[in-house]
């Protein structure tokens, strides 16, 4: 660092700025604001701070790890003082999710009282601990799922500990939770921090059952409204998207209508197939490779691609 740094405390910039920076801060600060009048005057901007991802990226570590302190949590951690450590844990990282929640409330509704938001965050955060013992038993499905599910997995923990789509699914529960409970925000960084680490797109308003299982998992994308039964298997590139999207009077988009696939209990989709639009694929259905499909199907379905075709003709093995 040299002597053109800016001095944050005091705001001032060195006298030597051959590149102009403080001209285009200030051009940036003009842009800015702009863009935040223009918010103001539509209704939907919040004046005050706004969740961070870098922050609720660390609180749901630390959530993951109480939820599996052997696993995921401290080396320091044993059998003898898990429930302990889970206490302090959970002491310490509701109040800072707390505080997430409650940006996202002052953002979002600005026209609520300090009061009313309060209470909100009480409830939300409430709801979230009360439900934290049934999460961990959907993902001790999940995890099991897996394992019964592949042959390469040689124990659970290796399944916990190795497979992206464990941190997919356990951001998945947790942010679906919240979604549901009123913070859809806070829940949607949940679910980008977990597609990014993983390359698994869920959505955090999906509902998805209990005993599920991506295999691989890269390029997997399941969109808001979608449902998925129990133990629904889905292998990697799979999208459950929407075909289309309903207007308003005005031309807008018309949010949350349900456009995404319902896929009841017991299907497997296989790499690369894509299902759009709110069709229904029935029980025990398989849904081949790199299928395209737009309508529903009954229950006990097989749906494959039969073009195009592959010909192998046999030749002389080399030498």
């Amino acid at each position: 660092m040299g002597k053109a740094d800016v001095e944050l405390s005091g705001g001032a910039f060195d006298a030597q700025d051959p590149f102009n920076i403080e001209g285009v801060v200030t051009r940036l600060r003009d842009v800015r604001e702009g863009w935040r009048e223009n918010r103001r005057m539509r209704g939907d901007y919040g004046a005050v701070g706004f969740p961070s991802r870098h922050a609720l990226g660390r609180i749901v570590d630390v959530l993951t790890a109480a939820l599996f302190p052997l696993r995921l949590g401290p080396a320091e951690v044993t059998a003898a003082n898990e429930d302990i450590f889970v206490a302090a844990t959970l002491q310490s990282a509701i109040p800072l999710l707390a505080a997430q929640v409650r940006m996202e409330l002052h953002y979002s509704y600005p026209q609520n009282c300090d009061q009313t938001v309060e209470r909100e965050v009480n409830r939300i955060l409430s709801a979230l601990v009360e439900r934290l013992p049934e999460i961990r038993r959907l993902l001790d499905t999940d995890v099991e799922a897996a394992f019964d599910g592949d042959p390469a997995a040689r124990c659970v923990d290796e399944v916990l500990l190795c497979y992206p789509f464990v941190t997919a699914v356990l951001h998945h529960r947790i942010a679906h939770e919240l979604y549901n409970l009123g913070a859809p925000l806070v829940a949607r960084i949940i679910a980008e921090i977990a597609h990014s680490r993983t390359g698994i797109d869920i959505h955090p308003g999906a509902t998805i059952g209990e005993s599920f299982f991506i295999d691989h998992g890269t390029g997997v994308v399941i969109g808001q409204t979608a449902i998925l039964g129990n133990r629904v298997r889905i292998y990697q590139a799979v999208t459950l998207g929407a075909r289309s999207f309903s207007t308003d009077e005005e031309g807008r988009l018309v949010k949350d209508e349900p456009r995404h696939p319902i896929i009841e209990d017991d299907v497997t989709i296989y790499a690369g197939a894509t299902i759009l639009g709110r069709v229904t694929i029935g029980r025990c259905s398989v849904i081949g490779g790199n299928v395209w499909l737009t309508r529903s199907v009954p229950p006990g379905s097989q749906v494959r691609q039969t073009q195009p075709s592959v010909t192998v003709e046999a030749g002389d093995p080399c030498d």
